[in-house]
């Protein structure tokens, strides 16, 4: 069973992408307020949490937010979610009042050319022992 802070927001992440990687050490960086913890999907602790809360990951191809007692934010809304408490990424909640629809389109395609763009690894990312703490197990 996992065992995750109620208080943290959670992010779910393809571990094996190199730019959903570079994305959640951004992420680190900037959450000078630590608001997030994180989970590989394809780790013990990312799968437990969808399958807890039901999420169906066939025909996802996203990051999820996953917010203490609200189910989860998935693609643009969960990005937009994220940024709201990046220092310095904030103003992308302007964003929110483009139509979902179009907004998941753009997210899209950028979601499923990341390998070809960015690279894939062949595990998931290992965090370093000082960041350990902020992944879930």
């Amino acid at each position: 069973m996992v065992n995750y802070p109620k208080n943290k927001k959670i992010i779910l992440f393809d571990g094996c992408c190199n730019l959903c990687n570079k994305t959640v050490q951004t992420i680190i960086k900037k959450d000078k307020k630590d608001v997030f913890r994180f989970a590989p999907l394809q780790s013990d602790a990312g799968r437990q949490i969808v399958n807890e809360r039901g999420i169906d990951t066939k025909n996802l191809d996203s990051v999820i937010l996953i917010e203490p007692g609200v189910a989860y934010y998935t693609e643009s809304t969960a990005a937009i979610e994220i940024a709201k408490h990046l220092e310095g990424y904030s103003w992308l909640k302007y964003l929110k009042p483009i139509p979902e629809g179009l907004r998941n389109s753009v997210y899209g395609i950028i979601s499923t050319n990341r390998y070809k763009w960015w690279g894939e690894r062949e595990t998931c990312m290992v965090p370093t022992p000082e960041l350990e703490a902020l992944f879930l197990k």
